[in-house]
């Protein structure tokens, strides 16, 4: 035999099985090169052995190492020669390394170094989660947890690209398949097998990064405007007669309905505090005034702050531990007062409050408590979102934050039952991985970051499309964490409950439509009313040649516009608040629509774009009523009516440096592009979001 452990090199994908003796890898070869239509390259220690305990009943110990190193390698070089764009490997060197040093407490140096050196495009480690299955050269079943934790320890000390296969062969077959047609795709891309693996382990969609790879390449087009929306122009504009009758409307209908209210609440508020956290990072105590750095910087918030800053709902507690670290506290110079004052609170030994959630921060002064935003969701979810005594509340978090979200709501749930008198149901659910964003340079190669790994960012709100895809719910309230209201429940409630009345007629009249339609009991005259509800009360547009169809596909067309999800958005008053607004906007295909649309989406350089979009009249609050499922009572695929042209580039500064990355359609802007929409002006008290920690200082976050 000859000696020889130098690995062949070839342009061919080489994939090895890697894992524990009865792990499947035999079993999982053949079944690839059949696929494949390639050659498998066979263990040369199993037969090595299986002769050497036919002669002679000797088992194998460390002198033959080597022997099966050498056979094993000249085996895989003589089927590399024959294999046809794959080569899939039995065992490998590393296996052999891994068996010597478990066993015998070594592998030879030069079984070492060769082990290190072979390459192969994948390893996929093989799971104890099958039956072992005795043979003649196999040892025992026991221990089968420890050394397969060392077979794993050996891939990720040595860097080694590499994915877990676990469940039955089938599954792990179809699994296998799956990971190597997206492993194919990627080298042809440029991504390393590094690469590859740790896009796979991330939960992210290789398919989708590769759509953000050409997102970054040629942009994003940008909305076309046609106006804005105005009062009777896309929004209703109703009396307080009117919305206290849809309320009432609602309250008569709501048992009929499974109720939720959805509130998107995973990111931390550092944004929120970003003013403190820069003042922190560049003011000099002792070296300069608090007045002197302001002036420098050009600050206009932390002059705000300090003023009002016996004003917030934290200055209490924040004071009275500042007193207990500082014994001398009273005696301090403002400037050191003020300066000690924020560091604690964002300190991470103390408040820490930017890397908390904004749901579980001090946001309200009562006379008896304070009041965080969980609890005025609660509050306010038993007002509005409440049938036979039975409230639903789902909150999106992140992962790292739900004992925290847990912890608060136990205590708060409890209070808030007691008081009403009804029973809340909660729920949490993740914005997926799968939806997360990679990120580029400003030339748009690849970022990595200190430790040259691929740097991944939340592909925005717009993945919550699917978690609200996910609700079992009749009727789904959404509003952001943020917009809560101190006092003023009641008139919070009259306007999200005429939302949801509003909602419920418009069904009913969609739901009798489409009935109408499947009993085929559709008449001419119909055809005409249907037409007519979808333009003035759906604002539709039906297309110039819709009179030219035959009444069949008439009624085709009306049922393909009726059957959408629907949603009610409350619109206030434009009072020059960063973000969207409602618009008439006109899609690639020429179909006008209502859309929420964001500064982003609009192209500013358009003289005529950017006219328009200064005369929006009204914003987008973010206070929605949706109805998710069919005339059928079967829930809609939401993300069937996402416009997919309409996410957005965000630049972001990661370690220092200016980064890319692509944030899905917006939650109630791409995302529900397809839905049925009506907008519906609202007073500008249900509008009262904190995007900085100043803006606890309006008055409706103000004890009355």
């Amino acid at each position: 035999m000859e000696k020889n452990l130098k690995q062949q090199k070839s342009k061919i994908i080489r994939i090895a099985l890697f894992g524990p003796e009865s792990t499947g890898k035999t079993t999982l070869a053949k079944q690839l090169a059949e696929y494949y239509k390639t050659e498998w390259v066979p263990e040369f220690a199993r037969d090595y052995l299986q002769q050497k305990w036919e002669e002679n009943q000797h088992v194998c110990d460390a002198s033959d190492m080597m022997p099966i190193a050498y056979g094993q390698t000249a085996l895989e070089n003589e089927k590399l020669s024959a294999a046809d764009r794959y080569l899939f490997c039995d065992t490998n060197l590393m296996v052999t390394k891994v068996f010597s040093e478990i066993y015998y407490g070594f592998s030879e140096p030069e079984l070492h170094e060769a082990a290190l050196k072979h390459d192969y495009d994948l390893v996929f480690l093989t799971n104890i989660d099958v039956p072992w299955e005795k043979d003649d050269i196999r040892d025992k079943a026991e221990g089968r947890e420890t050394v397969f934790s060392v077979f794993k320890q050996t891939l990720i000390d040595h860097n080694k690209p590499f994915i877990t296969l676990s469940g039955n062969k089938e599954h792990r077959l179809q699994n296998a398949i799956s990971i190597i047609n997206e492993l194919t795709i990627a080298k042809e891309k440029g991504f390393s097998s590094l690469d590859f693996v740790e896009i796979y382990k991330h939960g992210a969609v290789f398919g989708n990064i590769l759509k953000q790879l050409e997102i970054f390449e040629n942009g994003i087009a940008k909305s076309n405007l046609v106006s804005p929306a105005g009062l009777n122009n896309g929004i209703l504009d109703l009396s307080k007669a009117a919305f206290e009758e849809n309320a009432m409307f609602y309250d008569v209908e709501k048992s009929k309905f499974k109720l939720k209210k959805f509130v998107p609440a995973s990111g931390a508020a550092s944004r929120m505090f970003k003013f403190l956290t820069a003042f922190l990072n560049d003011f000099k105590i002792g070296e300069e005034t608090i007045n002197a750095y302001i002036n420098r910087k050009k600050d206009t918030e932390l002059p705000v702050f300090i003023v009002g800053m016996e004003k917030f709902p934290f200055f209490k507690a924040t004071d009275t531990k500042l007193r207990e670290i500082y014994p001398d506290f009273e005696s301090l110079d403002r400037d050191y007062k003020n300066y000690y004052f924020v560091k604690l609170l964002l300190s991470s030994d103390y408040f820490d409050f930017s890397n908390k959630p904004k749901a579980v921060l001090p946001f309200h002064e009562y006379e008896s408590h304070i009041a965080n935003p969980i609890e005025e969701h609660l509050n306010e979810c038993v007002h509005y979102a409440t049938a036979d005594e039975i409230s639903n509340l789902h909150f999106t978090v992140s992962e790292a934050h739900q004992f925290l979200f847990e912890n608060q709501c136990s205590f708060l749930k409890e209070k808030i039952e007691n008081q009403s008198r009804t029973k809340i149901n909660i729920q949490y659910s993740y914005q997926s991985k799968k939806t997360d964003s990679i990120t580029v340079d400003l030339k748009n190669k690849l970022f990595r970051d200190k430790n040259d790994k691929i740097v991944f960012r939340p592909g925005g709100h717009g993945a919550l499309i699917e978690n609200l895809n996910n609700l079992e719910a009749d009727i789904i309230f959404i509003k952001n964490i943020d917009n809560v209201i101190q006092n003023h429940i009641e008139e919070t409630t009259l306007y999200k409950k005429a939302l949801a009345g509003i909602l419920i007629k418009v069904q009913q009249k969609i739901f009798g439509y489409l009935n109408q339609i499947e009993q085929q009991k559709i008449k001419e005259e119909d055809i005409e009313e249907i037409v007519s509800f979808l333009k003035e009360k759906l604002n539709t547009e039906i297309s110039n040649d819709f009179n030219k169809f035959t009444s069949e596909n008439k009624i085709l067309k009306l049922k393909e516009l009726l059957d959408k999800p629907i949603r009610v958005c409350g619109m206030v008053k434009n009072e020059g608040e960063p973000g969207g607004g409602p618009f008439w906007v006109m899609n690639d295909k020429g179909v006008t629509s209502l859309q929420i649309v964001e500064t982003s989406q609009v192209d500013l350089t358009n003289k005529k774009q950017a006219e328009i979009f200064a005369k929006a009249t009204h914003f987008n609050p973010v206070d929605l009523v949706c109805a998710i499922k069919n005339y059928k009572n079967e829930k809609f695929d939401l993300q069937k009516f996402v416009d997919q042209k309409t996410g957005f580039i965000a630049e972001k500064s990661v370690d220092g440096k200016i980064v890319r990355n692509y944030e899905l359609p917006g939650l109630w802007n791409g995302s529900m592009a397809g839905w049925l929409t009506i907008f519906a002006a609202v007073p500008l008290i249900t509008f009262n979001p904190v995007k900085t920690v100043n803006d606890l200082l309006k008055p409706a976050h103000q004890p009355q």
